[in-house]
């Protein structure tokens, strides 16, 4: 017996791997009617000035973390016990310890879904809020893309009048992709042109000789000299005919903005992490995640409007095998450490309430436990954690079924987070359009605010 679900494209392989545990559950067909309305007076919340995005690359297991399942069968429930959290009523497992003692300021989602069970696509599904073309890893960027949720922040700032001497949106240390050869779609500027790309560290920025390239002036050269080379090109520019293109003019801008980097300093600044002490650099962790969500905690202090640390690099979350050893002795600390340290930081600061902090992947993993004690790829339902902002902590928003697999109430959808950061950031989605490569007007999001949220 098969059930229609239209909204999730999964393949026979993933299916056979959940161990045909959708038909326990309702398809999200059935769900979608179960789904709130958006309450007006959450739209343009205006809390946050920016947000921080922790992308878990390769997609975390849901139920291994953020959903246990205790009162599943062992093939379900895998290796881990549940433990209360400083909120009561609300159990995570074993491997959150950290995250337990501050669920009071966490929003947790169980009940997030989508339809695509490749990596770049379902990276691409998460960030954007809409279906690529194709339910394939083996895709990459074009002009033509439609930007994610973070080039729309950037791009929103930009338009807005941003100029804060650092970049508007920034991923560390390296992009969405899968193993580096395809970089997911939907990340950079798209249809929006390159001028909205993200500034793409590229770098690990735990190694010893870590320094942001291009973002300050060489030490040979002096401010006046700087304002004398600039002097030279204007007069050189003037005197050459002007060639009119929309290259040409992306690049004045490109120009005007690395000028306007590059004699502020405030960039080099806010990315020269030897500024901070020791202790502080250690509370975070010495290693690549750590360092980037300190770094993700200068830039917003600068002004950067979003920041995407990408716990990876690649698909580092892709637990296929040996699950639940590399949950625990791999990829839970150093994660953890440096989300605890984020929170905190931010709090202690007094820029948490200004500071919205995602914590999502691309999907969850199958409910079943596959023969090399590992668990695929499962977007049917997963989970995502919300802090910070004006989000309203110590809550569960939604719920899966009895094993995991599909909602079971309050189906969520990433365009709905996305709305929901647009809501915390201030803006009116329901109002903001941009424009296609091929002129159709697109809605900033097809998602509503999850009013729970605040």
């Amino acid at each position: 017996m098969s059930t229609s679900v239209p909204e999730i494209r999964l393949s026979r392989r993933s299916f056979l791997h959940a161990g045909g545990v959708g038909m326990l559950g309702m398809g999200l067909n059935q769900l979608a009617a179960l789904g709130a309305s958006v309450n007006k007076s959450s739209i343009g919340l205006g809390k946050a000035k920016s947000v921080i995005m922790i992308f878990n690359g390769g997609a975390p297991s849901h139920i291994d973390l953020w959903d246990p399942k205790p009162d599943g069968p062992v093939e379900i429930r895998g290796e881990f016990k549940t433990i209360r959290t400083n909120v009561p009523g609300i159990h995570v497992t074993e491997l959150l310890p950290q995250m337990a003692k501050r669920m009071d300021k966490l929003a947790v989602i169980r009940s997030v879904h989508h339809g695509h069970s490749s990596h770049n696509g379902g990276m691409h599904w998460a960030t954007t809020g809409r279906p690529y073309r194709v339910d394939s890893t083996l895709i990459t960027p074009s002009p033509t893309d439609l930007p994610g949720v973070g080039t729309l922040v950037g791009w929103l700032a930009q338009r807005d009048g941003f100029s804060k001497g650092v970049p508007p949106y920034v991923i560390t240390p390296f992009p969405h992709c899968d193993s580096k050869v395809y970089l997911t779609p939907g990340q950079f500027g798209g249809c929006l042109g390159t001028r909205f790309d993200p500034y793409v560290l590229d770098d690990d920025p735990n190694a010893a000789a870590f320094r942001v390239r291009n973002m300050g002036l060489d030490a040979s050269l002096t401010p006046a000299r700087f304002q004398e080379r600039l002097a030279l090109l204007n007069q050189m520019s003037a005197a050459s005919r002007p060639i009119a293109s929309t290259q040409t003019a992306q690049m004045d801008i490109f120009n005007e903005q690395a000028t306007t980097m590059l004699q502020s300093g405030k960039a080099a600044n806010a990315f020269d992490l030897t500024k901070e002490p020791d202790k502080v650099r250690e509370r975070y962790g010495r290693h690549s995640w750590g360092q980037s969500h300190l770094l993700a905690r200068r830039l917003v202090e600068s002004g950067t409007r979003f920041v995407t640390t990408v716990n990876g690099p690649s698909i580092t979350w892709d637990t296929h095998k040996d699950n639940f050893n590399g949950l625990k002795n791999r990829l839970v600390p150093p994660m953890e450490q440096a989300y605890s340290a984020l929170l905190d930081d931010l709090e202690e600061r007094g820029l948490l309430e200004s500071t919205l902090v995602v914590w999502m992947g691309e999907f969850g993993r199958t409910p079943k436990i596959n023969t090399d004690a590992g668990r695929d790829h499962w977007p049917g339902c997963y989970s995502v954690v919300l802090a910070g902002g004006g989000v309203r902590g110590g809550q569960v928003i939604g719920s899966s079924d009895a094993t995991g697999a599909f909602p079971k109430d309050r189906p969520i959808t990433p365009a709905d987070i996305h709305a929901s950061i647009y809501s915390a950031l201030g803006y009116d989605y329901r109002e903001i359009s941009y424009t296609s490569a091929d002129g159709r007007p697109v809605a900033l999001t097809e998602g509503s605010t999850i009013s729970e949220l605040f």
